[in-house]
């Protein structure tokens, strides 16, 4: 599984990320990118970006099965190193880190899984990119997509240049600011997680508790 039961650990990690959108003027109009400059635009936005705040939808189909996994929820990160992923639909999620520990709360389960950043990277190849310590065409090869481009919406397709346990590969789909739109990874098994982001704000002030989580009483802490 990927983020929490729906096992997005891509993640940016990325992801997740993502994600950050910013609202500089774009450069390139006119003129058709390639992938790869495409790419070197999305990484030179999101270096600009210190906070972001988005709210996002995923789902998360598995071969063989008509079965689909749905969520929603809020995404907020801050650099270097924070990120907070708040599942609000099907059930209560929290993905959150700060910078030294990543904590995951599943209310269903009543439980809370926590494990250093360093052991957490290795499952989720989006993470690094969301919280600035990654760089895309550095840990991709970037690629034309597979997949349609959207309206309004350029895509490229990301392979991890060194072998990722779960993820093969991404379709990303980027705006006229070079901001993420859309995610798409697919993993080794084939299943795909879609990510979607909306309401994208940009270097807002973002409060330091915002990174911290006390679950309910009862909750299993689980050290890893």
């Amino acid at each position: 599984m990927s983020r929490m039961d729906f096992n997005l650990k891509p993640l940016f990690s990325l992801l997740l990320a993502l994600t950050f959108l910013a609202v500089l003027p774009a450069s390139g109009h006119g003129a058709a990118l390639t992938p790869l400059e495409l790419a070197q635009k999305l990484q030179a936005r999101y270096e600009e970006t210190k906070t972001m705040t988005a709210d996002f939808k995923q789902s998360t189909s598995v071969p063989m099965t008509s079965r689909k996994r749905l969520g929603a929820g809020k995404l907020v990160i801050s650099k270097p190193g924070r990120i907070r992923w708040d599942y609000q639909t099907p059930e209560r999620q929290v993905l959150i880190s700060n910078g030294k520990k990543v904590s995951m709360y599943v209310a269903s389960s009543a439980q809370m899984v926590v494990q250093p950043v360093a052991q957490y990277i290795n499952s989720d190849v989006t993470y690094a990119f969301f919280v600035g310590t990654g760089n895309i065409v550095r840990d991709f090869k970037v690629l034309p997509p597979e997949r349609q481009e959207e309206a309004g919406l350029k895509a490229i397709k990301l392979v991890p240049k060194t072998a990722h346990p779960q993820v093969d590969y991404l379709h990303v789909w980027i705006d006229e600011n070079f901001m993420i739109r859309r995610l798409e990874i697919v993993d080794n098994f084939g299943s795909i997680t879609n990510i979607s982001l909306a309401n994208i704000k940009r270097n807002e002030p973002v409060s330091p508790e915002v990174f911290t989580f006390t679950p309910p009483l009862g909750t299993e802490i689980i050290e890893q």
